[in-house]
């Protein structure tokens, strides 16, 4: 019996597979790369929406491209095109408190000045000894500062206030992928599983946690950054501070970040009402913002992300932290995705190495 080929051995051709399936896999990742957000959010949209979907397939009398057809409208009236509504309006403002910073209508150095006499003598004491507060030479650099990179975020703001065309391209491909992954998204989500070399539950179980995990993040981030952005912004309307709507965004924004997020405004605010003498609306933006902004926060995130996602409250903080480091505003959903699927994944192994050829039954 003559001996066979090792050319032509199975586990020769089954590695050079797998090198061409990982070659043309990189390949296809760079090529994509550019699109990467609009990918991603035309994946999370769809996952969040299916349900939508599927409602509307079952009225159409099983007819999925209309179906698809329908959902993709009700997104982009719900959704797409009041984000970019509110977007150009808060570039108005940020283009119009830039101009007053450049004009010198609005001097930043005066009011980090009458911040430094307001602390007691023995804070500006401490703040000289070490260097930190020269009241004087922050003034300047400030000035200095504010003059160098007005001009740069004027340029940027102008920019993104304009349909650029790079925008343009990411908004189609993110709504023609929408438009496909709604339409056909279970055969691909099929095709996935079928190709992925892993047990069915394996494969199963990671699938779901997939979609639990994005649309409990995607959901309930949005849900507690429109609370609490909306909520800071009536605050600030009672108060009679300029660039309400600002503000609210820039707290939305930052409440993605679990605990400490809207605190990143209002709190600077209220110490700013406080050294100025408005002792009154201090304590009463304190108190809004502890008892009430605070509140959504504590008592949501748990529900609408932590219990879903099955992870801890410092587990989520710090994915979404490292998520937005590393892929922008992208990150506060693929952070959270990334650490859940870790779990899971190291969970299933623990449960392969514990010799368990069966899922682990429910208690």
């Amino acid at each position: 019996m003559s001996n066979p080929d090792p050319m032509h051995s199975p586990s020769l051709e089954h590695r050079s597979l797998l090198w061409l399936v990982v070659g043309m896999s990189a390949a296809f990742a760079l090529i994509v790369l550019p699109f990467l957000g609009a990918t991603l959010w035309a994946l999370f949209i769809a996952i969040v929406f299916d349900p939508l979907h599927r409602r509307i397939v079952r009225r159409t009398g099983g007819r999925n491209t209309v179906a698809a057809l329908l959902t993709l409208l009700l997104i982009l009236l719900i959704v797409i095109l009041p984000v970019i509504l509110v977007t150009m309006s808060i570039i108005q403002e940020v283009a119009a408190a830039v101009q007053l910073v450049r004009s010198g209508q609005v001097d930043v150095g005066q009011y980090v000045q009458r911040i430094f006499e307001s602390l007691p003598a023995w804070a500006r004491g401490v703040l000289d000894r070490f260097g930190i507060f020269d009241a004087t030479g922050l003034q300047t650099q400030l000035t200095a500062l504010l003059t160098n990179s007005s001009q740069v975020i004027t340029n940027r703001v102008l920019g993104l206030g304009q349909l650029t065309l790079d925008f343009v391209v990411a908004l189609f491909v993110m709504l023609y992928l929408l438009f496909f992954l709604l339409r056909d998204g279970d055969k691909l989500s099929h095709r996935v599983a079928h190709a992925v070399p892993l047990e069915d539950w394996h494969t199963d179980r990671l699938m779901r946690q997939f979609v639990t995990v994005v649309r409990a993040t995607v959901k309930g981030n949005i849900v507690i950054a429109v609370l609490q952005g909306t909520l800071g912004g009536l605050a600030f309307a009672v108060l009679g501070m300029p660039g309400v709507l600002l503000w609210g965004t820039l707290m939305a924004l930052l409440s993605l970040l679990p605990a400490v997020g809207a605190a990143l405004v209002w709190v600077p605010v209220a110490v700013w009402l406080f050294v100025t003498g408005s002792v009154w609306q201090g304590v009463g933006l304190t108190l809004w913002g502890v008892l009430v902004i605070g509140l959504v926060d504590n008592l949501l995130r748990p529900i609408l992300v932590g219990k879903d996602t099955r992870m801890p409250d410092y587990l989520v903080l710090l994915a979404t932290l490292g998520g937005i480091s590393v892929f922008g505003i992208n990150g506060f959903v693929v952070g959270p995705l990334i650490a859940a699927m870790f779990l899971v994944a190291w969970n299933l192994f623990g449960t392969v190495r514990r010799g368990l050829d069966e899922p682990p039954h429910a208690g």
